[in-house]
């Protein structure tokens, strides 16, 4: 399992996680209990407790007894659950803070690791829970301990940036997809090509961790009659394409059940060509073309240049990400390694003249 640091914090985040909106809630409570035992035997760390039903927390609970230390959950304030245990939501505080006394003793737990303002897709989202004190709320149990790092779920890149702009955030759950990120998706796919990629690249900039949700866009992406681009892609051609975007930590896809689980697991003992999702050039080329996506799909460079992580420390840099503009001086082989010999260029799905670009960067970086 590979895992990313928290950049406010000390936390490693397991790239793989477990959102709970993904039908678990519908398995006996002993299958529940053995697929989070499992997840966290296999290195998953990080888990979305959003869940679709009140029936996960009491075996969630159960799952990660004398084993808390070992995980991090994200806790929703705002989510809620109607007198049948099916999930609603709500802006009003008491009403939240009933819903957080419950959690913690249905899970067993003491603390959240991430206090989310939950759902935020308008500015009056955020407007009603700033006014009904659900952020003073959270930023009050965050100086007792109950609560370790602020963060928000959205689906809008302007409504993001608005929160952002406050400085209080260290981790946002955002959905992101290839159909969302080239405007081919539903109604939560908010935002241009370029909004959503300066969100993204301010989250690096500011070290605002990412948790993805949504990366196969409702299990439409994986199915030919439903992609939005007529064509499916496989599971982990569509982790590995959220796992390349700047700022992002994790991604916490629903499951169903142990067998779902298993397939997850698998992306982490993939070969890299399970995981080339390059084929997405020839479903947006006229969004794409000419746009290093950092998928490496050509690699091996003769000289060694890891050629995608050299663009992406690049384009951030050139936003104002100091830290990355040190991470790519610190590389044992930069982009003035280049020979010009073209491998790149003839092997870029998305028409991009690596070659030409390396001589960019290097002269960019002076080194």
């Amino acid at each position: 399992m590979e895992y990313r640091k928290l950049p406010h914090g000390d936390e490693q985040i397991s790239v793989l996680g477990i959102g709970m909106g993904g039908g678990l809630h519908k398995a006996s409570p002993k299958e529940i209990e053995s697929v989070i035992e499992k997840a966290i035997d296999n290195g998953i760390n990080y888990f979305d407790l959003c869940a679709s039903g009140n029936q996960i927390f009491e075996p969630f609970g159960k799952a990660i007894k004398g084993q808390r230390d070992k995980i991090v959950c994200q806790m929703h304030f705002g989510a809620a659950f109607n007198e049948k245990g099916e999930y609603a939501w709500t802006r009003n505080l008491e009403e939240i803070k009933r819903m957080t006394d419950w959690e913690f003793r249905a899970l067993g737990m003491d603390y959240a690791d991430m206090g989310f303002l939950h759902c935020v897709d308008e500015i009056s989202d955020y407007q009603a829970l700033v006014s009904g004190g659900v952020l003073d709320y959270i930023q009050e149990l965050k100086s007792q301990g109950v609560v370790r790092h602020i963060g928000f779920s959205s689906h809008t890149p302007s409504v993001a940036q608005h929160i952002l702009d406050t400085g209080l955030i260290d981790m946002m759950m955002f959905s992101i997809n290839a159909a969302y990120d080239y405007e081919q998706g539903d109604e939560y796919g908010i935002g241009s090509v370029s909004e959503r990629a300066a969100l993204f690249r301010r989250c690096e900039k500011e070290g605002v961790g990412i948790s993805v949700m949504k990366p196969f866009h409702g299990g439409q992406l994986l199915d030919a009659k439903t992609s939005p681009f007529k064509t499916a892609l496989t599971r982990y051609q569509c982790l590995q394409y959220v796992l390349d975007r700047p700022g992002v930590l994790t991604t916490v896809p629903g499951v169903r059940n142990m067998e779902d689980l298993e397939a997850l697991l698998g992306f982490s003992q993939a070969p890299r060509e399970e995981k080339d999702y390059s084929v997405i050039a020839t479903f947006t080329a006229e969004k794409i073309a000419g746009n290093c996506v950092y998928c490496n799909h050509c690699q091996p460079c003769p000289m060694g240049i890891q050629v995608g992580l050299v663009n992406k420390y690049y384009d951030l840099a050139k936003v104002g990400d100091q830290l990355a503009a040190d991470h790519y001086k610190k590389l044992d082989v930069k982009a003035s390694a280049c020979v010009q010999c073209g491998h790149c260029d003839d092997r870029c799905p998305f028409g991009v003249a690596q070659s030409q670009r390396m001589k960019e960067i290097e002269e960019y970086f002076g080194c």
